[in-house]
């Protein structure tokens, strides 16, 4: 009996047949040719690092996330649970003397303990954009301009990209004076809307009824453009009113693209506040109750590896592009083969010369091998939908059979 390990996969990785191979190879090229072309070089960084590279500024993924190994020489490794580290490693170290603006895109695989649920796993494909050294609003808004272009470019329907700020947040929390407890359990039941218990935690705390007021409604202001009036209407700190207005500034340039219909906002988006500076985003689409991308300003990242340099950035979930674009019919069959070719002996040369001759007119061609005497070429053909049989006869004959195909 065979062991039934042999039989499974760990939790949290999957095999990906061929046709969901071929959907995924195909957005994955969509994605290199988009930031290909919009001006972005492809970077490629090792799938193992030091623990170190990841022990500075706090992460948006915690330490208890990340896979860890052990070199020969006890250093502890971990397999990357991100590449924007990786990135602010390569662009502190081996980047300094190359002209700003810096942007670079990759595409490749991280891996995280974490819950499960559709598309999310312990090994996750993704591709990503970082645009380092320019820290005005039109930085941010042109990684949330490729963003909606990418998910245009990959005929994605129906998605939205929402907006926050969590220097507003920081405001608030500053202005209250709370200490770093207090302050994670609001950020916590601010980001899950849990507004019950956000109520009742608040009420045991001593400040005043105005920033009480303020972060209960955090969870609430979300929508169009109008929540940023009413935001400002209830701002009096200037930490949090020059975050709307760096809001307001992005929205205008993205109004200029005429992105606007993709926008909406949350201020009430507080996730990683320690590791975001600014801008943070994600995107959403009404088939995935999580989001397909998510990203933002970091600008004290790469200061962690020698060079004070402000960034923004975002990366996409391949695996969840996937899910939500074959709810939305867009994935498609590997295509079939074109032409099935026969050679029978002393005639192989003619044969194999021809398949490349097809193959350069970019014909997938394949050669008849069969597996069962009784299987004729045609029967083949026929059992696998090809449509065409080229046959190399003994006599140096060559037939050619079109198949109908129903």
């Amino acid at each position: 009996m065979l062991d039934k390990l042999k039989l499974r996969l760990p939790e949290g990785v999957q095999d990906y047949l061929p046709d969901e191979c071929y959907n995924k190879r195909k957005i994955e090229d969509t994605i290199r040719r988009f930031f290909y072309l919009s001006g972005y070089n492809e970077i490629e960084t090792p799938i193992i690092e030091f623990f170190d590279v990841f022990a500075g500024v706090k992460p948006s993924i915690e330490q208890e996330q990340m896979f860890k190994l052990i070199d020969p020489e006890g250093r502890i490794l971990v397999l990357r649970p991100d590449i924007t580290m990786p990135i602010a490693r390569v662009v502190g170290t081996k980047m300094a003397n190359d002209p700003l603006p810096l942007r670079l895109f990759y595409l490749g695989n991280v891996y995280r303990y974490g819950n499960f649920q559709a598309g999310k796993q312990r090994e996750i494909a993704q591709a990503g954009m970082e645009l380092l050294g320019v820290s005005d609003p039109e930085a941010d808004a042109e990684v949330v301009a490729m963003a909606i272009q990418l998910f245009l470019e990959l005929g994605l329907k129906e998605f939205q990209i929402d907006i926050g700020q969590v220097e507003f947040f920081k405001g608030l929390i500053e202005e209250a004076g709370l200490v770093q407890e207090e302050v994670e359990e609001i950020r916590s039941l601010i980001d899950h809307k849990n507004m019950l218990a956000l109520e009742m935690f608040l009420k045991k705390l001593p400040i005043s009824e105005q920033i009480k007021d303020t972060l209960y409604r955090l969870p609430q202001l979300y929508g169009d453009s109008q929540i940023l009036e009413d935001a400002m209407k209830i701002s009096r700190n200037p930490k949090c009113r020059a975050a709307l207005e760096n809001i307001y500034q992005v929205y205008g340039i993205l109004k200029d693209y005429g992105f606007d219909r993709f926008v909406t906002f949350d201020l009430g988006m507080v996730h990683s506040f320690n590791f975001y500076t600014g801008i943070i985003f994600r995107g959403i689409t009404r088939e995935l109750g999580y989001p397909i991308c998510g990203g933002g300003r970091y600008d004290r990242l790469v200061s962690e590896f020698g060079r004070d340099l402000p960034a923004t950035g975002f990366a996409v979930g391949i695996k969840r592009l996937l899910i939500a674009l074959e709810r939305q019919g867009k994935l498609k069959q590997v295509p079939g083969i074109d032409v099935l070719v026969v050679a029978q002996d002393g005639q192989r040369r003619e044969a194999y010369h021809l398949m490349q001759r097809l193959k350069r007119q970019n014909m997938r061609v394949e050669m008849f091998l069969p597996v069962d005497s009784s299987i004729t070429p045609l029967d083949y053909a026929r059992q696998r939908c090809i449509p065409k049989v080229v046959e190399f006869k003994v006599n140096a004959e060559v037939i050619e059979y079109e198949i109908g195909i129903e």
